[in-house]
């Protein structure tokens, strides 16, 4: 058998990376303001400020509002998930080790976008909201206040606030019978019958689209970060990958026989970076993650 490795196998192979980035990669990709394609090293996101309505005499001059106009930006990091695969280990598996790379690398990319959106999130200079969780009455006032935060900061609910809750918060939540019970939440957000939200799935409580994120900083300790968020208020860039056969997607893979291992080098590789965009757009919370889950 040839130790190269032919033209359409490496084309099946970077599709089969793109599919399963976009399906089981990043989790919070979903909650950002998204940049794609980006040309350059450098992704910049428009961002309008606010404006004043203001009255005028007959015939008088309307006064502008003014509003700011504003440019932040972000550069580009790049990223490299890559393995070897020894030739006559492919001859000795039983399973679909094409798949089981292309997974491997695509969520290590994954978990690298999570990494990068949550140090944005972690970014925010608004005040942290301690959720107490030793009782239901006091986890359901953590949750509810750092809703609140949102909205004294005149952020829309327009089906665009987005939650990450630490797997310990995420349990305290779900003790609290207005998070889980079918008479407050629907058949949709359910957790014990849809189980944890996680790769794509969000539970709708409160006007907040909300997960169960395993990367989030503090997670296990005592001081452990949640965070809730406006869409438009963390912005991702997402360079436009060069010479990518799968259609110039996001996610590139590169297949080369390195002949003095013996073994091809699998390559996965993107270009990527998160911003804070709008500092008033994100709360963030701090629990106990080592409390034990409350039973009253």
């Amino acid at each position: 058998m040839s130790g190269t490795v032919s033209t359409a196998f490496i084309g099946d192979y970077n599709k089969d990376v793109h599919h399963v980035f976009q399906r089981e990669g990043s989790m919070l990709k979903a909650g950002c303001f998204l940049k794609d394609g980006v040309v350059g090293s450098t992704a910049y996101f428009a961002k309008l400020g606010t404006g004043t309505a203001t009255t005028k005499s007959r015939h008088g001059e309307i006064t502008p509002m003014s509003a700011a106009h504003t440019q932040p930006s972000v550069a580009l990091a790049d990223f490299y998930a890559g393995d070897y695969v020894d030739k006559l280990d492919e001859a000795k598996t039983n399973i679909d080790i094409r798949m089981a790379y292309a997974r491997t690398g695509a969520y290590a990319l994954g978990r690298k976008v999570d990494s990068q959106i949550t140090t944005a999130l972690n970014g925010t200079t608004q005040s942290t909201i301690t959720i107490t969780v030793t009782s239901f009455a006091a986890i359901l006032a953590g949750l509810i206040e750092i809703c609140e935060a949102l909205d004294d900061n005149d952020v829309p609910q327009d089906g665009m606030r987005f939650g990450a809750l630490t797997p310990r918060m995420w349990s305290q939540a779900m003790t609290v019978e207005q998070f889980s019970s079918a008479d407050y939440v629907g058949a949709n957000g359910l957790p014990f019958t849809e189980g944890a939200p996680g790769h794509r799935k969000w539970k709708d409580w409160n006007g907040v689209k909300w997960c169960m994120h395993t990367g989030l900083p503090g997670k296990g300790g005592a001081t452990a970060n949640s965070y809730v968020w406006h869409k438009n208020a963390i912005g991702y860039g997402i360079a436009k990958s060069a010479g990518n056969i799968a259609g110039n997607e996001a996610v590139a893979a590169d297949i080369t026989w390195q002949g003095t291992r013996a073994a091809h080098f699998v390559n996965h590789m993107m270009s990527g970076a998160a911003l804070l965009i709008d500092d008033t757009g994100v709360i963030e919370a701090v629990s106990n993650d080592t409390t034990g889950i409350a039973t009253s």
